[in-house]
């Protein structure tokens, strides 16, 4: 199996190119049996939509090549928001790893856990969070 800094480090990079095209600096992959299936980097300036985080790019990325994410892996660089945490609950990814917390909108807030709550009787599991700085 391939260490999280690979995968975070491949989030890092595509960070940089969200950046350089006047982005955020998010940039995620997603993973399932050691192998990237979906990457993505912020779009929402570009495409004008608020939709088009990097996780949710890189979900949609992956169900379009692979079909599903169920049991997946999520890499970032940035703790996923309450927008992007429920796409990853509706997904179903097993694990969520990443490197910085985002405060008032992140996911894993204790006021607004959408990412690990199991307080809602129509999903699945939460996923393991697991923080790499």
């Amino acid at each position: 199996m391939t260490s999280h800094a690979a995968y975070l480090s491949r989030c890092l990079e595509l960070a940089q190119i969200a950046r350089e095209e006047g982005e955020s600096p998010v940039g995620s992959v997603v993973v399932l049996n050691d192998e990237i299936i979906g990457e993505g980097s912020e779009k929402s300036r570009q495409q004008n939509d608020v939709t088009r985080h990097a996780e949710v790019v890189a979900i949609l990325n992956a169900v379009a090549t692979n079909g599903h994410c169920k049991g997946a892996t999520l890499y970032t660089n940035m703790e996923p928001c309450i927008l992007c945490s429920y796409v990853i609950r509706h997904h179903q990814i097993a694990t969520v790893v990443f490197s910085k917390h985002s405060g008032e909108l992140g996911g894993t807030n204790p006021r607004f856990n959408i990412l690990t709550t199991d307080m809602m009787s129509k999903w699945t599991k939460p996923p393991e969070v697991i923080v790499e700085p």
